[in-house]
């Protein structure tokens, strides 16, 4: 676990575990060798005692927080319930309570400020789950699946995070490691005790092995780029010509009217930010101003920023008038479209007498460019024609149309798969040493790799730079 263990604080640390502000309950969590000792100085029971060493441990006390060093004012703080996990039997494996008040803020300030007054350090952000993490009850993809139930924004977040945190993912890891690490030790063996240990047709055997481990790491590293979708959403651009139905496209699919919608061309000049669900796919959509060539300031400001958001989508939903001809905009448009997964939408179809863009005229002009798919759906904004049909498309686009997961576990996180594809060059290079007839030794080197990468993931190899960033990214309390 590297250094991390050499910096760790045996401080006691408090915090607020529950959101600031107006709440029938809030929590003020406690950890340290120091917990008990330090709340039972602010704690009294209804006898006016303080008595929290007399409480036994995983049980739940009624009393009160006091500050006695005030003298004429109220020295009662809050009524409150305080609950007692004694270690290593806690979420940190420490001493831990937690002090449950009433949720106003001043009344959870105060306990908190009383707190660090006796002797507690206020904890830095996600140190409650690095202690768990350092003192072993969890590993380091356990400790980010706290924050990423916390953070989930759809139910496929939050049973992935689940399933990440009762240990799914430490437990392939583990196995992988628990292979290489055998393979690693008999090659040492072998070449240290040659008496005793038989290298014949042993390249065969590790060959076998890594290129299973090869295709069961490739499996996972196959899943990252669904799973962060699944996870975290596609970046969603609406952009259009002006009063092609692009802010009521955005009201349509948030149920509401998020955005102003009239018959003048450039009502939308600036970026409308909404996340909308499309059954278990997140879109974070982004209203833009109408692309076209203006010399109006203020609009040519918006559409210069709806030029930028397209660059940085992940999905462009490009909507057109059906009853207006295609012009030069229309073409610059789709020229910013390149290389980006998009839906063409065909609005207005509702007025079928007026149509003059069709499936043909779309397909002719994105002909210059490579779309393996080019989904073009008929909507109607006034009467909802479309909407399904539109979510099915993005579907397809990036879910291959499974709307139900593929697979048992996903890897979500970009560093996990990062370190997985740097696990996988390694048994690679093995397979390579094998093929090129080297000696054995060699390929301890690029075995030593893979188990390090691996290691990496769960935390085993780790130094105090990692730690600190991945830590940090978590809420206080927490």
């Amino acid at each position: 676990m590297g250094s991390v263990l050499n910096n760790f604080s045996n401080d006691t640390i408090c915090a607020i575990a529950t959101a600031m502000s107006d709440a029938g309950i809030g929590i003020i969590r406690v950890s340290g060798k120091n917990a008990l000792e330090i709340c039972n100085k602010i704690y009294v029971s209804s006898k006016k005692e303080h008595n929290l060493f007399s409480h036994s441990p995983n049980t739940i006390v009624y009393g009160f927080i006091c500050d006695e060093s005030r003298v004429e004012d109220e020295q009662i703080i809050d009524e409150v319930m305080i609950s007692y996990m004694k270690a290593p039997h806690s979420y940190t494996r420490e001493d831990v309570i937690e002090i449950n008040s009433h949720g106003g803020m001043i009344v959870m300030n105060q306990i908190l400020n009383l707190l660090l007054d006796n002797g507690c350090r206020l904890a830095e952000p996600g140190e409650f789950t690095k202690r768990a993490f350092l003192n072993g009850r969890i590993d380091l993809t356990q400790a980010e699946a706290v924050m990423d139930i916390i953070s989930a924004q759809n139910q496929f977040a939050l049973e992935n995070s689940k399933s990440q945190l009762q240990g799914k993912i430490s437990d392939k890891i583990k196995g992988f490691r628990k292979d290489i690490i055998y393979q690693m030790a008999f090659i040492e063996s072998a070449i240290d005790d040659p008496e005793n240990y038989d290298l014949d047709g042993y390249s065969e055997k590790l060959k076998s092995i890594v290129s299973s481990l090869i295709s069961d790491i490739s499996k996972l590293i196959d899943s990252s780029d669904e799973g962060k979708i699944r996870k975290d959403g596609i970046k969603t651009v609406i952009v259009g010509k002006p009063n092609a139905g692009k802010s009521s496209l955005l009201n349509v699919l948030t149920g509401d009217e998020r955005a102003i919608v009239t018959d003048i061309a450039g009502t939308t000049r600036d970026i409308i930010e909404e996340t909308v669900r499309l059954g278990d796919i997140v879109l974070h959509v982004i209203d833009t101003a109408g692309i076209r060539n203006t010399d109006d300031i203020i609009e040519k400001i918006g559409v210069d920023k709806a030029k930028e958001k397209v660059k940085e989508a992940d999905l462009v939903l490009y909507i057109l008038d059906s009853t207006s001809e295609i012009d030069n905009e229309d073409k610059d448009i789709i020229s910013l479209c390149n290389d980006k997964k998009t839906v063409v939408i065909l609005n207005k179809d509702d007025l079928s007498d007026n149509i003059k863009i069709t499936d043909d005229i779309i397909r002719v002009l994105f002909s210059d460019y490579e779309y393996d798919v080019l989904p073009i759906i008929k909507t109607s904004m006034i009467n909802g024609n479309g909407i399904e049909q539109l979510k099915k498309a993005v579907s397809d686009l990036f879910l291959n149309g499974h709307i139900v997961p593929k697979h048992e576990l996903y890897i979500t996180s970009l560093r996990h798969k990062n370190l997985l594809v740097e696990a996988k060059n390694s048994l690679d290079k093995v397979l390579e040493s094998i093929e090129l007839g080297l000696s054995e030794d060699f390929y301890t080197v690029d075995l030593t790799g893979a188990y390090e990468a691996l290691g990496e993931i769960i935390g085993e190899e780790i130094g105090d730079d990692l730690a600190n960033e991945i830590f940090s990214k978590f809420c206080m309390g927490k």
